[in-house]
């Protein structure tokens, strides 16, 4: 295989959460290629109803064939964030990638949610970004091929999304606005601020435990597919394409992919039958 099929090798990428699911996803394919992932997150043990932890996170970063470092700490604790991007920088020499992965969610609106679920999404996700995106910053100025990716949906103003569940939809659209805003700062060097969500639901423990349990899951594709997508972002040049919310299907159909069955993850009898996700058209869950 030659270098150019393995364009993030020896890239160095701090992603908040990742000890599961999508971002794990997204860490593993970019250990395909041979880049060096920190993984900054609060599982230093196992919980009996989560899987993974950020130190076996590492190890499949490793298995994979890049170069892992398991940082526990909180995204939402400025000095933790800082003293992460510190260890990343130490550890490998510099930062190209910062992948804003961490999201809490609690689907319920005012009045049903409690104060301490809104602070712990705002902290984490809108927070989060900010802490993780601006500490990273100095860092990515250094670099020749600086990067933030955001897991985080297009600001669709729909007021179903406001009425369903104004609390997550703020956080979400948060996370955005603050991507796209850094997208639109000046910077010494070419820099890329993107978004990326996807068009279905994922299998993931937050749509299992969640959003709709095994029927939800049987109706999601695998987090693969958001891998996949993120990969052919991130192997950009950097201010090539910058402030843009993308979906995962129409970055991969962007690229090439035009058979998507094989990012199923449950019964789907086809890709017509899978649940589109929040934020988009048809996405209205009940």
């Amino acid at each position: 295989m030659s270098a150019t099929d393995k364009p993030l090798a020896g890239r160095t990428i701090l992603m908040s959460g990742g000890s599961r699911g999508i971002g794990l996803a997204i860490a593993v394919r970019a250990a395909q290629d041979g880049a060096n992932i920190a993984i900054l997150a609060k599982t230093d043990t196992p919980d009996p109803r989560l899987p993974g932890t950020v130190h076996t996170a590492v190890e499949e970063i490793q298995a994979a064939g890049g170069q892992g470092l398991a940082i526990v700490g909180d995204v939402r604790d400025e000095e933790s964030v800082a003293g992460a991007v510190q260890r990343t920088v130490d550890t490998f020499g510099g930062l190209d990638i910062v992948v804003n992965n961490a999201s809490a969610i609690a689907l319920a609106p005012l009045g049903k949610l409690p104060m301490k679920r809104y602070d712990l999404m705002l902290d984490i996700n809108a927070r989060g970004t900010f802490a993780l995106s601006s500490a990273a910053l100095p860092h990515l100025h250094r670099s020749e091929h600086a990067q933030v990716l955001t897991l985080s949906p297009p600001l669709n103003l729909d007021p179903v999304w406001f009425g369903r569940h104004a609390p997550y939809t703020v956080s979400k659209y948060a996370m955005t606005m603050l991507t796209v805003g850094l997208a639109h700062q000046e910077h010494p060097v070419p820099l890329s601020a993107n978004c990326l969500w996807p068009r279905t639901t994922i299998a993931t423990a937050a749509v299992q435990n969640i959003v709709g349990g095994d029927a939800a899951m049987a109706v999601s594709r695998r987090p693969e597919i958001m891998a996949d997508a993120a990969h052919a972002i991130l192997a950009r040049k950097p201010g090539e394409v910058t402030g843009q919310t993308y979906l995962d299907e129409d970055v991969l159909r962007e690229a090439g992919v035009a058979d998507f069955a094989g990012y199923r993850y449950g019964a789907a009898a086809s890709d017509d039958a899978l649940k589109i996700d929040l934020f988009l058209p048809g996405g209205e869950h009940d």
